[in-house]
């Protein structure tokens, strides 16, 4: 499959411009996914790519091929919408083949083709009902289903599971993950939902306002990320927030703020020196599920009021306050207290994320 590249792209609507520049590379056989919250982009991007949208300037590749001025069945490209977009009067197996009956393809490589894919998708028992007919999901599997019989080189998909319900979102996850182990595709998936995002792709790209904030694998964005903006849209419960002051006290440097003070990973001393040099204020992040209700090395005690307790199965969600900004904890429902409590948690150093007050970039070690 022919990797895609879009170099330099940028969309503007009359004086307005929603993506900027951006230079990215979509590689052979690989499911990336576009993320970030409403308006970021990442749609206008994948239209552009698909031919839907027009491009301002910039190029876009498959291959060794400039597609940028090519009609969208010129570039071997199939395409899931968010609305299915099936054809009401036809049944499963005529929206399946559509494309290939308008390309003339003889019935029995239309017929062969259908079975394939019905049965990848688990259509097979569907193929004489029409859309109307059919559940969400089975309508979305039919909406996937017209487009891998195309055969096309690459399968974009624009946000096909928002119009589920929960409970249809988690089987149509399970339903793509297990075709993509069936198909040799490249896949460009746009989604705003962190959670598709984290079980499907084999790389995410974050969007935030027209402009790529980050892209690598899900354990590089959640473990790793390079600005408070991704550090805040990857993960759920979302990463907590303090504002603070960054101390050094003979050589070992705390963050210190109304109701807290945490030191911090000795590992970011270098770090910390050059940052402190230019400014005191910081910001500071922690994952719900880094506190521990047992004592742990190299932590940090911190003692919370138990303000509300969200009881979710085997974990469940503590709100607590710190100088009343609220923050969210993860915890074992074995060992969930009662409204009103106060508990001592700890906090490892090595779980404290550190953010530039200025820049909101992210601060690592050197190393």
């Amino acid at each position: 499959m022919p990797q895609i590249r879009i170099q330099n792209l940028v969309k503007r609507y009359d004086h307005v411009e929603v993506v900027h520049g951006l230079d990215l590379t979509f590689d052979d056989n690989e499911f990336t996914v576009l993320v970030g919250p409403s308006g970021c982009g990442k749609s206008t991007t994948l239209r552009m790519i698909a031919g839907l949208e027009d491009v301002t300037s910039g190029g876009i590749y498959i291959g060794d091929r400039e597609v940028s001025s090519l009609e969208p069945r010129d570039r071997d490209l199939a395409m899931v919408f968010q609305d299915y977009a099936l054809y009401p009067h036809m049944n499963v197996e005529k929206n399946i083949s559509f494309a290939l009956r308008l390309a003339k393809v003889n019935k029995e490589d239309i017929a062969k083709k259908v079975k394939e894919v019905s049965e990848m998708l688990g259509l097979e028992h569907l193929l004489h009902r029409k859309p109307g007919e059919l559940s969400g999901g089975q309508r979305q599997r039919v909406a996937m289903g017209r487009a891998l019989a195309r055969d096309a080189s690459t399968l974009l998909m624009d946000e096909p599971l928002s119009n589920l319900d929960a409970k249809l979102r988690a089987q149509m996850r399970a339903e793509l993950i297990l075709m993509r182990k069936k198909v040799n595709k490249n896949i460009i998936y746009v989604t705003h939902d962190q959670i598709e995002a984290m079980t499907l792709g084999d790389r995410i790209v974050v969007m935030n306002d027209g402009y790529v904030q980050q892209h690598g694998t899900p354990e590089e964005l959640f473990c790793r990320p390079v600005n408070k903006f991704v550090a805040g849209f990857m993960g759920s419960p979302s990463m907590n927030f303090l504002e603070g002051e960054l101390i050094n006290t003979d050589g070992e440097f705390f963050v210190e703020g109304e109701g807290f003070s945490l030191k911090t990973d000795p590992a970011l001393t270098a770090s910390l020196t050059n940052l402190l040099q230019a400014s005191s204020s910081i910001h500071v992040g922690f994952r719900p599920s880094a506190f521990s209700t047992e004592s742990i090395p190299d932590s940090n005690p911190i003692s919370l009021p138990v303000l509300v307790t969200e009881y979710c199965g085997s974990q469940s969600i503590i709100v607590s306050e710190i100088n009343g900004q609220r923050i969210s904890i993860e915890i074992d429902s074995e060992f969930l207290p009662k409204q009103g409590e106060n508990i001592t948690f700890y906090l490892k150093y090595t779980d404290i994320y550190l953010f530039d007050s200025k820049t909101e970039k992210a601060v690592y070690s050197n190393a």
